[in-house]
């Protein structure tokens, strides 16, 4: 028998991978799994600084983000670089607006205060390498 007159073996099926699936990073929890603590942290760093391309959180301007589940309420305590910040006025109305639109918080309360003041101490370590800090 030449080679002609053997019988072809049909090829062997070639299996695709399935595609891969995209997976959130090892250390992100599903929005579902974090506190309402957190789910606040992840909307204010949404908010950014005009004048410094930071979120207001990196910069450490949020000082502290409290929940009352029983009254679904939220209370902020936050500050400014400085008492003469131009977003004075808007700033603290533009973090309530943006913590409202979370489901399950009916109420939101931004205190602005000036004590402890802000310091760029307060940057997290991220805002320092975005600034060219480090």
């Amino acid at each position: 028998m030449n080679e002609q007159d053997k019988p072809t073996e049909a090829p062997a099926p070639v299996e695709t991978p399935a595609p891969a699936e995209t997976a959130a990073p090892a250390d992100a929890a599903p929005a579902s799994e974090l506190t309402m603590e957190e789910r606040v942290v992840e909307v204010v760093k949404t908010i950014f600084d005009p004048e410094i391309p930071v979120n207001i959180y990196e910069l450490g301007l949020i000082y502290e983000v409290t929940w009352d589940a029983e009254r679904k309420k939220v209370d902020v305590s936050m500050t400014l670089t400085s008492p003469s910040c131009p977003v004075a006025g808007t700033l603290p109305g533009e973090v309530e607006v943006k913590i409202k639109e979370i489901d399950g918080i009916d109420d939101v309360t931004v205190e602005l205060v000036w004590d402890p003041p802000w310091t760029m101490e307060k940057l997290s370590e991220a805002a320092k390498l975005q600034m060219g800090l480090t």
